[in-house]
Protein backbone atom coordinates (compact mmCIF):
# COMPACT_ATOMS: atom_id res chain seq x y z
CA UNK A 1 0.00 0.00 0.00
CA UNK A 2 1.32 3.47 -1.00
CA UNK A 3 0.23 4.70 1.89
CA UNK A 4 1.78 2.69 4.51
CA UNK A 5 1.32 -0.99 6.00
CA UNK A 6 -2.24 -1.76 6.48
CA UNK A 7 -1.38 -4.85 8.50
CA UNK A 8 0.98 -7.43 9.65
CA UNK A 9 1.70 -11.09 11.21
CA UNK A 10 -1.84 -11.84 10.77
CA UNK A 11 -2.74 -15.91 11.46
CA UNK A 12 -5.72 -17.53 11.63
CA UNK A 13 -8.37 -20.23 11.14
CA UNK A 14 -11.29 -20.19 11.06
CA UNK A 15 -13.87 -22.62 12.16
CA UNK A 16 -17.51 -23.85 10.91
CA UNK A 17 -19.74 -21.46 11.60
CA UNK A 18 -17.73 -18.85 13.23
CA UNK A 19 -19.05 -15.01 13.10
CA UNK A 20 -15.76 -13.38 12.81
CA UNK A 21 -16.02 -8.98 12.40
CA UNK A 22 -12.59 -7.53 11.36
CA UNK A 23 -12.00 -4.52 12.84
CA UNK A 24 -9.42 -1.52 11.77
CA UNK A 25 -8.74 1.73 12.42
CA UNK A 26 -7.68 2.31 8.75
CA UNK A 27 -11.03 0.53 6.62
CA UNK A 28 -8.45 -0.29 3.62
CA UNK A 29 -7.00 -2.59 5.70
CA UNK A 30 -10.32 -5.23 6.23
CA UNK A 31 -10.70 -4.59 2.40
CA UNK A 32 -7.38 -5.09 1.77
CA UNK A 33 -7.90 -8.58 3.63
CA UNK A 34 -11.18 -9.37 1.82
CA UNK A 35 -10.03 -8.44 -1.41
CA UNK A 36 -6.65 -11.06 -0.74
CA UNK A 37 -9.09 -14.04 0.35
CA UNK A 38 -10.92 -13.21 -2.76
CA UNK A 39 -7.98 -13.22 -5.20
CA UNK A 40 -8.55 -9.58 -6.37
CA UNK A 41 -5.04 -8.67 -4.48
CA UNK A 42 -2.23 -9.88 -4.00
CA UNK A 43 -0.80 -10.21 -0.77
CA UNK A 44 3.01 -8.49 -0.43
CA UNK A 45 3.98 -12.24 1.87
CA UNK A 46 2.05 -15.01 3.02
CA UNK A 47 -0.52 -17.59 1.84
CA UNK A 48 -3.84 -18.89 2.90
CA UNK A 49 -5.86 -21.90 2.02
CA UNK A 50 -9.54 -23.06 2.06
CA UNK A 51 -11.31 -26.03 3.19
CA UNK A 52 -12.21 -28.63 0.07
CA UNK A 53 -15.83 -28.20 1.16
CA UNK A 54 -15.92 -24.70 1.29
CA UNK A 55 -17.51 -22.32 -1.23
CA UNK A 56 -16.74 -18.42 -0.79
CA UNK A 57 -19.40 -15.74 -1.89
CA UNK A 58 -18.24 -11.87 -1.68
CA UNK A 59 -19.76 -8.66 -1.07
CA UNK A 60 -17.54 -6.03 -1.77
CA UNK A 61 -17.85 -2.66 -1.05
CA UNK A 62 -17.72 -1.38 -4.32
CA UNK A 63 -19.86 -3.33 -6.74
CA UNK A 64 -20.70 -0.36 -9.13
CA UNK A 65 -19.84 -2.69 -12.24
CA UNK A 66 -22.18 -5.02 -11.55
CA UNK A 67 -25.19 -2.88 -12.40
CA UNK A 68 -24.26 -1.22 -15.58
CA UNK A 69 -27.09 -3.02 -18.22
CA UNK A 70 -30.64 -2.16 -17.61
CA UNK A 71 -31.94 -5.75 -17.22
CA UNK A 72 -34.90 -5.87 -14.46
CA UNK A 73 -33.96 -7.14 -11.20
CA UNK A 74 -35.38 -10.51 -11.68
CA UNK A 75 -33.41 -11.09 -15.19
CA UNK A 76 -30.48 -9.75 -13.68
CA UNK A 77 -29.86 -11.82 -10.47
CA UNK A 78 -31.18 -14.91 -12.68
CA UNK A 79 -28.14 -14.88 -14.48
CA UNK A 80 -25.97 -15.54 -11.64
CA UNK A 81 -28.52 -18.71 -11.45
CA UNK A 82 -28.06 -22.50 -12.64
CA UNK A 83 -29.96 -23.00 -15.77
CA UNK A 84 -32.75 -24.80 -14.38
CA UNK A 85 -33.96 -22.20 -11.82
CA UNK A 86 -37.04 -20.97 -12.84
CA UNK A 87 -38.61 -17.26 -12.03
CA UNK A 88 -40.00 -17.86 -8.79
CA UNK A 89 -36.82 -19.50 -7.52
CA UNK A 90 -35.10 -16.58 -8.54
CA UNK A 91 -37.83 -13.48 -7.00
CA UNK A 92 -37.30 -15.81 -3.74
CA UNK A 93 -34.41 -14.03 -3.31
CA UNK A 94 -34.94 -11.22 -4.01
CA UNK A 95 -38.12 -11.46 -1.47
CA UNK A 96 -35.28 -11.89 0.67
CA UNK A 97 -33.84 -8.37 0.49
CA UNK A 98 -37.40 -7.19 1.16
CA UNK A 99 -37.86 -6.80 -2.79
CA UNK A 100 -41.73 -7.45 -3.42
CA UNK A 101 -44.79 -7.19 -6.03
CA UNK A 102 -43.57 -4.85 -9.07
CA UNK A 103 -40.61 -4.13 -7.64
CA UNK A 104 -38.69 -6.86 -8.81
CA UNK A 105 -39.10 -5.33 -12.31
CA UNK A 106 -37.70 -1.77 -12.36
CA UNK A 107 -34.13 -1.93 -14.25
CA UNK A 108 -31.34 -2.46 -12.77
CA UNK A 109 -29.50 0.71 -13.57
CA UNK A 110 -31.72 2.71 -12.11
CA UNK A 111 -31.39 1.64 -8.62
CA UNK A 112 -30.62 3.71 -5.58
CA UNK A 113 -27.39 2.53 -3.85
CA UNK A 114 -29.69 0.76 -0.61
CA UNK A 115 -31.39 -1.39 -3.53
CA UNK A 116 -28.42 -2.20 -5.31
CA UNK A 117 -27.29 -3.08 -1.77
CA UNK A 118 -30.46 -5.23 -1.51
CA UNK A 119 -29.91 -6.94 -5.16
CA UNK A 120 -25.96 -8.00 -4.17
CA UNK A 121 -27.02 -9.58 -0.79
CA UNK A 122 -29.45 -11.13 -2.90
CA UNK A 123 -27.07 -12.56 -5.30
CA UNK A 124 -24.73 -13.71 -2.48
CA UNK A 125 -27.71 -15.95 -0.98
CA UNK A 126 -28.33 -17.11 -4.57
CA UNK A 127 -25.03 -18.44 -4.64
CA UNK A 128 -25.56 -20.42 -1.31
CA UNK A 129 -21.83 -20.16 -0.75
CA UNK A 130 -20.82 -21.55 3.11
CA UNK A 131 -18.10 -18.63 3.76
CA UNK A 132 -20.09 -15.37 3.29
CA UNK A 133 -17.49 -12.12 3.02
CA UNK A 134 -18.79 -8.78 3.56
CA UNK A 135 -17.28 -5.58 3.39
CA UNK A 136 -20.07 -2.59 4.46
CA UNK A 137 -22.84 -4.64 3.44
CA UNK A 138 -24.98 -2.60 5.74
CA UNK A 139 -24.07 1.11 4.10
CA UNK A 140 -26.94 2.91 2.34
CA UNK A 141 -29.46 0.16 3.84
CA UNK A 142 -32.77 1.20 6.02
CA UNK A 143 -33.15 0.23 9.46
CA UNK A 144 -36.12 -2.63 8.13
CA UNK A 145 -33.08 -4.22 5.77
CA UNK A 146 -30.87 -3.88 8.19
CA UNK A 147 -32.83 -6.03 10.11
CA UNK A 148 -33.47 -8.34 7.67
CA UNK A 149 -29.87 -9.05 7.01
CA UNK A 150 -29.03 -9.08 10.75
CA UNK A 151 -31.36 -12.24 10.62
CA UNK A 152 -30.14 -13.54 7.78
CA UNK A 153 -26.92 -14.00 8.83
CA UNK A 154 -27.79 -15.14 12.47
CA UNK A 155 -29.70 -18.15 11.23
CA UNK A 156 -27.00 -18.83 8.41
CA UNK A 157 -25.14 -22.44 9.43
CA UNK A 158 -21.64 -21.61 7.73
CA UNK A 159 -19.26 -18.87 8.43
CA UNK A 160 -19.71 -15.49 8.16
CA UNK A 161 -16.09 -12.74 7.85
CA UNK A 162 -17.19 -9.11 7.95
CA UNK A 163 -17.05 -5.58 8.63
CA UNK A 164 -19.43 -2.69 9.56
CA UNK A 165 -19.39 0.26 10.85
CA UNK A 166 -22.99 -0.54 12.63
CA UNK A 167 -22.50 -1.12 16.34
CA UNK A 168 -25.88 -2.99 16.79
CA UNK A 169 -25.22 -5.04 13.46
CA UNK A 170 -21.54 -6.19 14.58
CA UNK A 171 -22.37 -6.37 17.98
CA UNK A 172 -25.60 -8.73 16.82
CA UNK A 173 -23.78 -11.10 14.17
CA UNK A 174 -20.03 -11.51 15.99
CA UNK A 175 -19.06 -13.92 18.04
CA UNK A 176 -15.11 -13.80 17.22
CA UNK A 177 -13.53 -10.09 16.64
CA UNK A 178 -10.04 -9.87 14.76
CA UNK A 179 -8.26 -6.20 14.89
CA UNK A 180 -5.89 -5.30 12.19
CA UNK A 181 -2.90 -2.93 12.59
CA UNK A 182 0.35 -2.19 11.47
CA UNK A 183 1.77 -3.37 14.73
CA UNK A 184 -0.15 -7.18 14.64
CA UNK A 185 -3.14 -8.40 15.06
CA UNK A 186 -5.67 -9.31 18.23
CA UNK A 187 -7.59 -12.40 17.74
CA UNK A 188 -10.33 -12.41 20.53
CA UNK A 189 -13.10 -14.68 21.25
CA UNK A 190 -15.60 -12.44 22.33
CA UNK A 191 -18.79 -10.37 21.17
CA UNK A 192 -18.38 -7.23 19.59
CA UNK A 193 -19.98 -5.06 23.34
CA UNK A 194 -17.41 -7.73 25.39
CA UNK A 195 -14.70 -6.42 22.86
CA UNK A 196 -15.05 -3.07 23.06
CA UNK A 197 -15.76 -3.28 26.98
CA UNK A 198 -12.08 -4.60 27.12
CA UNK A 199 -10.82 -1.94 25.35
CA UNK A 200 -12.43 0.72 27.96
CA UNK A 201 -10.95 -0.72 30.54
CA UNK A 202 -7.32 -1.42 28.68
CA UNK A 203 -7.14 2.55 27.54
CA UNK A 204 -8.14 3.81 31.73
CA UNK A 205 -5.28 0.98 33.01
CA UNK A 206 -3.31 3.15 30.27
CA UNK A 207 -4.25 6.21 31.38
CA UNK A 208 -3.18 5.82 35.16
CA UNK A 209 -0.18 4.25 33.86
CA UNK A 210 1.04 7.63 32.48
Amino acid sequence: NADGLLFKNLTFNVTKGDKIAFISKDGLAVTALLDILNGLRNPDTGTFEFGQTITTSYFPTHHEQFFDGNDNLVDWLRQYASDDKDEVYVRGFLGKMLFSGEEVFKKSDVLSGGEKVRCMLSKMMLAEGNLLMLDEPTNHLDLESITALNNSLKDFKGTVLFTSHDHEFTGTVADRIIELTPNGCLDKLMTYDEYLASEKVLNQKEAMAV
